[in-house]
């Protein structure tokens, strides 16, 4: 299933502001800074990434089932979907 922006728009803005986090976490840890601080961004890192790609499998769930009531074949099956959902679990 291709990533479509209308598809994606949250999960981006959370990778985005993900990445921003990790940054910061790199930084923190170059500069010797206090391990209890970097290790709660990385958490905070850590859960924006999985809340992303939950995101963007619940997003292909909804396009699956839209296409599906369409009369179309939906480009994943939900075995497909759930391996998906189980790797990020």
């Amino acid at each position: 299933m291709k990533l479509r922006p209308e598809m994606t728009g949250d999960a981006l803005t959370r990778l985005k502001r993900a990445r921003g986090q990790l940054n910061a976490v790199i930084e923190m840890m170059e500069n010797g800074e206090d391990c209890r601080a970097a290790l709660t961004q990385l958490a905070a890192v850590s859960k924006a990434i999985d809340r992303a790609g939950f995101k963007i499998i619940a997003s292909g769930m909804r396009h699956c089932g839209t296409a599906r009531r369409d009369g179309e074949e939906p480009e994943m099956t939900e075995e497909e979907l759930e391996k998906l959902f189980l790797a990020l679990a």
